[in-house]
């Protein structure tokens, strides 16, 4: 139990919303599986860039094993696929909606990242 504890701990001090945080902890022959599940907005901070909160969280959780003479395995769950059921009209007009905000933010997303370029740009001009 103490591995879900780490884990909760770590992921609660990295997300916007640590209440949306949930743990399940599973026992079979392979081992322990804790599945993980965050706030959609969240997700990108829990795996990382490339991945590598998640595999640092990975690395820690094997060294911890190690020492309880355990197998821990961590599953990020994605929360924000929908689930198969028959709402599909109210998912059908969310995502619309959705979709026309996304194009707002794409180009917000792209001025920031013009932002950013001209800053590394302007960083390669220092003598360091």
């Amino acid at each position: 139990m103490m591995e879900q504890q780490f884990v909760e701990y770590v992921v609660k001090s990295l997300v916007d919303h640590p209440d949306e945080v949930k743990i399940k902890r599973t026992e079979d022959d392979r081992g322990v599986l804790l599945e993980l599940s965050v706030a959609p907005e969240d997700m990108g901070r829990v795996i990382g860039r490339h991945g590598s909160t998640a595999l640092s969280l990975r690395t820690v959780l094997r060294a911890l094993g190690m020492k309880n003479n355990a197998r821990y395995n961590l599953k990020i769950v994605d929360t924000d696929k929908p689930a198969a059921d028959d709402n599909n009209e109210e998912r059908t007009t969310e995502n619309t909606a959705a979709t026309e905000t996304a194009g707002k933010e794409d180009d917000a997303e792209l001025s920031r990242a013009e932002k950013l370029r001209q800053d590394i740009d302007d960083l390669k001009d220092f003598d360091i």
